[in-house]
């Protein structure tokens, strides 16, 4: 499976609150976050890996130029407006049947992660499986309503009866959902949130993988809490 990394943020969040490493490069007990991730796909058979940075991540940009790989890595260097775009550009190396993307300050257990990825390749090949959890970790989390089966049936700004989960900001997806993408960016959608809509809309199968816990690298407080959690 082909994995991909958008790490094209600016973490102006952090650089406010005193954080000047780019948040790509982040240490979490003693690791970059952007190399944890690609530790974490190599030990989960990745067939490749690619990396979106923005064109002023200079020290990022260095920092990955400067990797060996064992698999096929392509390190794509634009700046976009929004992750959605992100996807897009990263979707140009996807050539396999099936890809897990995240975004660099996502930060879960690799044991759970582990099974989630072997759930996804167990279970028929749905369109997509999703990552969910229970713990919201978000300024402006997306909520997932589920049927009794974990299938999707919809996304949500807002919470309401039967949106037990939020998104989590990891997608497995097949082939299908690389074609939606193109519609979405053909059709001048601009936010990964309205994407996952789509996917629903144009009635591919998704299922929600729950965690027990996933945190953003936000803040500064955020690095403490994650560093903690991986404990």
């Amino acid at each position: 499976m082909d994995y991909a990394i958008i790490a094209a943020g600016e973490g102006s969040r952090l650089v406010q609150e005193g954080v000047m490493t780019p948040k790509p490069l982040i240490r979490l007990r003693g690791v970059p976050m952007v190399d944890r991730l690609i530790d974490i796909f190599l030990q989960n058979e990745a067939s490749s890996v690619s990396i979106i940075v923005n064109e002023e991540m200079r020290e990022v940009q260095s920092h990955l130029e400067a990797l060996q790989l064992p698999v096929p890595f392509h390190l794509h260097i634009r700046s976009t407006p929004s992750s959605m775009h992100s996807f897009h550009e990263l979707s140009r190396d996807l050539k396999g049947d099936a890809v897990c993307l995240t975004t660099v300050d996502t930060v879960f257990r690799e044991e759970e992660f582990s099974r989630y990825v072997a759930a996804f390749r167990d279970d028929a090949r749905p369109d997509g499986m999703m990552a969910v959890t229970d713990f919201v970790d978000d300024e402006k989390p997306l909520y997932v309503e589920t049927g009794n089966d974990g299938t999707i049936l919809h996304f949500s700004d807002e919470r309401h009866a039967g949106c037990r989960y939020v998104s989590g900001g990891i997608y497995c997806l097949g082939r299908k959902g690389i074609d939606v993408l193109e519609k979405a960016i053909a059709s001048g959608m601009s936010r990964m949130r309205n994407y996952q809509r789509l996917l629903v809309a144009e009635g591919l199968r998704l299922k929600a993988y729950p965690f027990s816990k996933i945190i953003d690298v936000d803040h500064a407080a955020d690095i403490a809490a994650a560093e903690a959690f991986l404990m």
